[in-house]
Formats: structure tokens, sequence, C-alpha cells
């Protein structure tokens, strides 16, 4: 047996604990096992010839040290690439939607069912006026004219002003800014 190979093996089996202790304390017990692995593999594939196994030991316990600075750096340097490329955009609060909605779920069963229907279709499932006269078996200027009731009713009961257009494009219904 090589020298390298009865320093690998001693190394190994009685000294693996410590190595996994110390790689736990730089990275975690989630990578100290991976990092071991990587420095013994380092030290060990070039066959370097150590006097001892504590000469081994001092050995791999740099290549851990320097295998996880390089993995902090490498990440940090994943970081500052993505926010150069995709810049972090701010969160807009939830809190004013969720209230939107509670507001509009509460004024829905306020409307006929007709207009309840095309307004819930058009606006929050956005169906085309087409495709929602086709599910509710309307023309499409019945469906016009349920959603356009039905907006100003919900403008009524909320207290907003949408535009009542009721065209393909139309806005939703108090979801971008609010109830006021």
């Amino acid at each position: 047996m090589a020298r390298w190979e009865s320093a690998l093996h001693e190394l190994a089996s009685q000294r693996r604990g410590r190595l996994l202790g110390f790689a736990s304390m730089l990275a975690g017990p989630s990578d100290a096992e991976d990092l071991v692995q990587e420095a013994i593999v380092a030290t060990f594939s070039r066959g370097r010839g150590f006097d001892d196994v504590a000469q081994a030991e001092a050995y791999v316990r740099k290549a851990i040290a320097s295998r996880y600075v390089d993995r902090v750096r490498s990440q940090s340097a994943d970081r500052r690439r993505a926010e150069r490329v995709a810049p972090v955009e701010a969160v807009p609060d939830a809190s004013e939607q969720v209230a939107v909605r509670v507001t509009l779920r509460e004024a829905l069963p306020h409307l006929s069912a007709r207009e309840r229907a095309c307004v819930t279709l058009r606006y929050l499932s956005e169906m085309s006026v087409r495709e929602t006269a086709q599910a509710l078996g309307l023309s499409e200027g019945a469906v016009k004219r349920y959603t356009s009731d039905g907006i100003r009713a919900l403008n009524a009961l909320i207290g907003t002003d949408e535009p009542e257009d009721v065209g393909e494009t139309a806005a939703v219904v108090s979801m971008k800014g609010g109830a006021r």
C-alpha cells in the first residue's frame, strides 16, 4: 500500500468526524459532507506524500476552508450578476388588493344574477365579450349591457368611478386602484 493510501485510510476511518465537525462549523451541517469529500478528493487525487496523518489532516482542513471561501465568493458573485441582469423589483403591498377583493366580494351579491355573471366572467375570469356571451347563452350586446350596468352598480356600491366601457380592453373593476 502506498504511503498516501494508508494516510487516506486512516484519515477517513479515524479523523473523518473531526473533519465533518470543522466543515459544519464553517458551512453548516447540510454542506459539511460535500466539503469534506471535495477536500479529500482534491488532496489525495494528486498523490501527495504526507509524513503522517496529522499532516494530511491539516492539509485537508485547509482545503475545506479554501473550498468554503470559494463557494461563498461564487454565490456572492452569482447574486451580484443576477441583480445586474434582473434588478429586484419592489413587491407591491398586497393588503390593498386584498381589501379590494373583499369589497368586491361583498358588493357582487347586490347585482342581479346576469350582471354578476357578466362582470365576473369578463373581469375576474378575463373572458372576452364573445366568450362570455357563449358561456352564458346571451348575445354580445346583452353581455355588454349587463356588464355596463354591473359596473355602474358596483361603482355606486363601493364608491369608485371606474369607466363603464365594456369593450374588449376595458379596465378591471377597481382592481388597479383599490376601493376609494
